[in-house]
């Protein structure tokens, strides 16, 4: 089914890796950072997390960038409670640094392994993960991000880059993400051919056209492609 293809492209996060308790963990890290640094900067998780939104609905252009918008909120937050609004750029690397300790399935870098002997791989992701951090830079012939780009999934620019960087046409590219709509909705929707990484044993949506390929995890996926 996916034997003409010339290049796979991966979402990150909960694809190559479960980022819910890497988030929750970078959240605890900042927040021990400000309550050391900045005492009097006493907002709740959710209140900073109510500022980025209201940031994001007030620039509109910039909400596509987690990245600006954590840095932009902090120096406002920073600002408000009386303190040299610099202290955001330190804040956030504790954040990122922490965002990017993350545990790899084990499926992923054999996987990887085997598929980049046939396939260029690239990533494409609308978080800010740092895969040079993480420790698979190396693997990725292109790695983008929504920052990069200046739009987020599922927006077609998104995989529109993704080709030209690649330098092929979409349907000669399989992207592999783990959310039915912005992964493999959006990317079909931009002339790519789409994988499921169903890691959880999710339903399909019975809305959505099925992908092309729906596979557990990265060793099934390799095992589909007989690589």
């Amino acid at each position: 089914m996916l034997s003409d293809i010339r290049a796979i492209a991966f979402d990150l996060d909960n694809t190559l890796w479960d980022v819910e308790p890497v988030l929750e963990r970078a959240e605890e890290c900042l927040a021990a950072w400000l309550q050391e640094h900045c005492p009097r900067l006493a907002l709740s998780r959710d209140e900073m997390r109510a500022a980025r939104e209201q940031l994001a609905r007030r620039e509109p252009h910039n909400a596509h960038d987690v990245s600006y918008l954590r840095v932009a909120a902090l120096a406002a937050h920073a600002r408000e409670y009386g303190y040299d609004e610099r202290i955001a750029a330190e804040a956030f690397e504790v954040f990122l640094t922490a965002r990017n300790a993350v545990e790899i399935f084990p499926d992923v870098a054999p996987a990887l392994a085997r598929l980049r002997l046939r396939y260029a791989l690239a990533s494409l992701s609308n978080g800010n993960a740092d895969l040079v951090r993480i420790g698979l830079g190396h693997v990725f012939t292109v790695s983008l991000n929504a920052g990069q780009i200046g739009a987020a999934k599922p927006h077609p620019r998104c995989f529109e880059r993704l080709a030209r960087e690649l330098a092929l046409d979409p349907g000669a590219i399989a992207y592999v993400g783990d959310d039915p709509q912005l992964d493999v909705a959006a990317a079909r929707g931009a002339g790519l051919r789409t994988v499921w990484m169903n890691r959880r044993a999710h339903a399909w949506p019975q809305e959505l056209p099925p992908a092309d390929l729906t596979v557990r995890d990265c060793a099934q996926l390799a095992a589909a492609l007989r690589t």
